[in-house]
């Protein structure tokens, strides 16, 4: 699948649910031919013992270990509050 003429442009536009003008179809015909081209050259690449990766860089989880901690003191995180009631904050009221 490496030449233009084993591209069927039309069927690709069509999955894609493109409407290509003429010009257009000759244009990605030529650069997905190329695309294809070079996928051939990879293929040519001696990978043998080279492990199948996902991602270019490793991937690790860069979060602290989940572990449980005492919270605020109730005094501390009312501190800012404007005004506060048995422990809670006083907000107007929204809802009538």
């Amino acid at each position: 699948m490496s030449s233009n003429s084993d591209l069927n442009i039309d069927y690709v536009a069509n999955l894609a649910r493109l409407a290509l003008t003429a010009a257009e179809k000759e244009k990605f015909a030529r650069q997905l031919g190329d695309i294809l081209q070079y996928v051939e050259k990879l293929k040519q690449v001696d990978v043998t013992g080279v492990e199948p990766m996902a991602h270019a860089s490793p991937v690790y989880n860069v979060w602290e270990a989940d572990a449980a901690r005492a919270g605020l003191p109730v005094e501390e995180a009312l501190r800012n509050a404007p005004a506060q009631r048995q422990h809670m904050i006083v907000v107007p009221k929204v809802v009538e």
